[in-house]
């Protein structure tokens, strides 16, 4: 039996993951469990599965948890610290799915251990890629994509030179407005931006689906970690979210991974890697999707694009500074304090202040530094946030 952990084990990508290994229940040992606020999910998670420990991440929901996990063999704990301690147990392959900057610390600890890790978590490849490849390097780790563009690039690259590549085309969505005129963007609403029109999500991801943040932070990921310059890596709007991303040769190849839009294709990937098992996923018949369309990814509709091509030519703490601006754009978004298109006016004044004050190419050199400059971007975040009020 492989010893599985699962952080952020109650939100999509977590439940995906339990999905997939109860329906192998002889094949996997579930070591840790994480949570947020939904102690109710993650203790049925935990009895079903006869995890080690449960971890919620609000210690003020400790006691909760603890009594609903009364009478079995589970140990419980809370808090930050608790998640780290809990990543140190040992197991061979940890889900890494906790949503943000929160998710860091976990994924450092089980690279530590010499664990595979499967990465669901965009922040810690976008904030400390370089941190993150070099400590599972130290260890003997591995990491392998869950995302579903990367997991399909990573698939696409298989047996191939990657001195042969001359592209790498990731594809999206276009999310919930992909079809309202630009002037009306700025009346979108948080329920309107909440609804996706392919994949079933969480809220905070679907809405950066909405903005292209969710893509914009996918280029920046793609670039970390299979290390392709920015000026071969493009996004193309694909309605139908059959095509997941493509890889172009120097031979003018071009190879396409397809499959239903249903991340348990990436999970199941990433959990039975270099294994390929049974899935119960929607198999495509290309009869009758008829065809697949493309249209360019406008960087002029979705600044978050523009933005994100800057953070990759820039390198060093700009990708700390940008996603830390970016959560704070989407806090304030739902919260109601700005609208839809200031999200991206937010995120270009603090990365426009951050060069100024502190500059943004320093190389990384420890996790400190990461912190620090997510701290720092989401103070000047509060103080921008008043001046795009309307």
């Amino acid at each position: 039996m492989r010893r599985v952990s699962v952080f952020g084990a109650t939100g999509s990508i977590g439940v995906n993951t339990l999905d997939l290994i109860g329906r192998r229940p002889e094949a996997f040992q579930v070591v840790a469990l994480s949570g947020g606020r939904n102690v109710k999910l993650l203790a049925e998670q935990a009895r079903q599965f006869n995890a080690e420990i449960a971890v919620t991440a609000h210690e003020d929901c400790l006691e909760e948890l603890r009594a609903a996990l009364a009478g079995t063999a589970t140990e419980v704990a809370a808090g930050k610290g608790a998640l780290v301690e809990a990543a140190l147990r040992p197991a061979d392959w940890v889900m890494s799915a906790i949503v943000g900057a929160a998710g860091l610390a976990p994924g450092f600890a089980a690279l530590s251990q010499g664990t595979t890790l499967a990465l669901a978590n965009k922040e810690s490849l976008v904030t400390a890629g370089p941190l993150l490849l070099a400590e599972a390097q130290k260890h003997g780790a591995r990491i392998l994509p869950v995302d579903s563009e990367h997991s399909a690039v990573f698939q696409a690259l298989v047996g191939e030179d990657y001195a042969a590549v001359e592209r790498v085309i990731i594809t999206a969505s276009g999310g919930a407005f992909r079809d309202w005129p630009l002037e009306k963007l700025k009346e979108a609403t948080v329920a309107q931006a909440s609804t996706h029109p392919n994949w079933a999500m969480g809220q905070r991801i679907t809405i950066d689906s909405a903005s292209m943040f969710n893509k914009a932070m996918e280029l920046i990921e793609t670039k970390e970690f299979f290390g392709f310059p920015p000026e071969m890596i493009e996004a193309v709007v694909h309605p139908e979210s059959m095509i997941h991303a493509l890889v172009g040769f120097k031979d003018g190849a071009l190879m396409a991974h397809l499959g239903a839009p249903d991340m348990r294709h990436a999970i199941g990937y990433a959990l039975n890697w270099p294994e390929r098992e049974d899935l119960p996923v929607k198999r495509l018949d290309l009869v009758e999707i008829g065809k697949l369309t493309f249209r360019k990814a406008d960087e002029a509709r979705f600044p978050a694009l523009r933005l994100a091509r800057e953070v990759m030519a820039t390198g060093g703490t700009a990708g700390a500074a940008f996603n830390a601006a970016k959560e704070a754009a989407l806090d304030a978004f739902i919260a109601e304090e700005i609208g839809f298109l200031d999200m991206g006016a937010l995120v270009t004044a603090v990365l426009t202040e951050m060069s100024a004050r502190h500059g943004l190419g320093k190389p990384l050199e420890n996790l400190d530094m990461v912190y620090q400059t997510d701290a720092t971007a989401r103070a000047i975040a509060r103080q921008v946030i008043p001046s795009l009020r309307t």
